[in-house]
């Protein structure tokens, strides 16, 4: 902790924040969500971004190496990470957020064999909600272990938004049960949907694998298109962080309806319609029952 003689009550405030560094977006609002007015958050990746193909400027390496704690997701999410922790030097804690997650496996795409990923685990399991909750109490844990004079207040925060966490599982429980059972099947621009799929009883297709790394192949895109047709998918849905094109070109030649956009490696910027994880979840659900529900037009 850097401490400098204080002009100002405000200034003295800013100085004794915890300097907490996080991977992308989401795990920046959680921290928030804990930290309270006791940290300061800088997001490597921020939102609208996509932190699979993230990176790293030399910035970014002075950044970490200013941090009180690094907080990242883990599971091989962010393949960069560990040779940015090490370039920029930096001595502070590194959480990862999901550490006692109950992992899956990602899904292979239609039409892949084998192709050799990146990714055995799937890396996204912020999209369960109850799993949010393991990412919370280890934000806390970390932020308690750097700062314990704020101990109590982190403890009380992560408690606080963990009730909010339990309301929202309940939330997108009932909307998705409104949805008819034969419908609860879309496609998604990437396999980032793994998790909310086996949490809430949904079935998730996708033309890419668990990465964006690398695009689907014309083979990728046509096996899509007849699983589509032979399925009867109701709904495609774009995500936010890669290319309309391939989506939009599938639900032509298809015939399955363009669902909007879905949220699911970064949150939106400040004025739009995901600027928090809690709104990013709402904002999919409400995304999925318009396009899938009894009375989608």
């Amino acid at each position: 902790m850097v401490w400098v003689s204080s002009p100002s009550a405000a200034a003295a405030e800013e100085a004794e924040k915890v300097r907490v560094v996080a991977s992308f977006s989401i795990l920046g609002d959680l921290v928030r969500q804990v930290g309270g007015d006791h940290v300061e958050v800088t997001t490597l990746v921020g939102p609208e971004s996509d932190v699979h193909s993230f990176s790293p400027a030399p910035g970014n390496a002075r950044i970490l190496a200013r941090a009180n704690l690094v907080v990242v997701n883990g599971l091989g999410l962010e393949g960069w990470i560990d040779r940015l922790i090490r370039a920029s030097g930096t001595r502070a804690p590194v959480v990862t957020a999901s550490a006692g997650v109950k992992t899956i496996e990602g899904v292979e795409p239609a039409g892949h064999q084998g192709h050799g990923h990146d990714h055995d685990t799937d890396p996204h399991a912020w999209q369960n909600v109850a799993n949010v909750k393991l990412y919370v109490a280890n934000i806390r844990d970390g932020l308690a272990r750097v700062d314990p004079s704020h101990a109590a207040d982190y403890a009380a925060a992560a408690a606080a938004y963990a009730d909010r966490l339990d309301a929202l599982d309940r939330e997108v429980r009932a909307a998705l049960g409104r949805i008819p059972p034969d419908n609860r099947r879309i496609i998604t621009t990437h396999d980032a949907f793994g998790y909310f799929a086996a949490a809430y009883g949904m079935t998730i297709l996708a033309p890419q694998s668990i990465s964006t790394d690398s695009e689907a192949s014309p083979r990728d895109i046509a096996a899509i298109i007849t699983q589509i047709r032979k399925e009867r998918v109701p709904a495609v849905f774009l995500e936010t962080v890669t290319d309309p094109r391939q989506m939009e070109r599938i639900a032509r030649e298809s015939g399955a309806r363009v669902g909007g956009k879905v949220y699911s490696d970064a949150l939106s910027a400040a004025g739009g319609p995901a600027p928090t994880y809690l709104d990013m979840i709402r904002a999919n659900v409400k995304a999925f029952a318009s396009a899938l529900g009894p009375d989608r037009g």
